[in-house]
């Protein structure tokens, strides 16, 4: 299946469009240097061929998975090397599949401790809220 080729380059706001990007993540992905400036129309505003849409798709789909900048950064580095080394982009996500589990783990750690606090309270029953004390390290 072949991919379409644009004749005409997209301005900003198409190009947020097209990707669903919004135009000052867009330019803040520029200042952060993970889109080059791209070229200027006669009338200064910025005009993007369809390898702005394929990189910028690649960042929010990065973005999607929680990926970081810097992971962003360097798993862009890989894909455009002509050479892509598949140890180290897996080791980057890898080391991102890890932070995902400390977080998750955190979660459910948080859910327990709500739970805990919610099921001490008896509304009507007690003189004091227990969930009031446990934040207030009364309890």
């Amino acid at each position: 299946m072949s991919q379409s080729v644009r004749a005409q380059p997209l301005l900003i706001g198409a190009l947020a469009e097209c990707t669903g990007v919004n135009i000052e993540t867009i330019r803040y992905y520029e200042r952060a240097g993970l889109l080059p400036a791209p070229p200027r129309t006669q009338g200064k505003r910025r005009a993007y061929d369809e390898g702005y849409v394929l990189r910028l798709s690649f960042i929010r789909r990065g973005r999607e998975l929680g990926f970081p900048l810097a992971d962003i950064r360097a798993l862009l580095q890989l894909a455009a090397s002509g050479h892509p080394n598949c140890r180290a982009t897996k080791d980057i996500t890898l080391r991102h599949l890890a932070d995902v589990r400390g977080k998750i783990a955190s979660l459910k750690k948080l859910e327990r401790a709500l739970k805990a606090m919610s099921d001490a309270c008896a509304p009507g029953r007690q003189d004091a809220c227990p969930i009031l004390d446990a934040l207030s390290g009364k309890s």
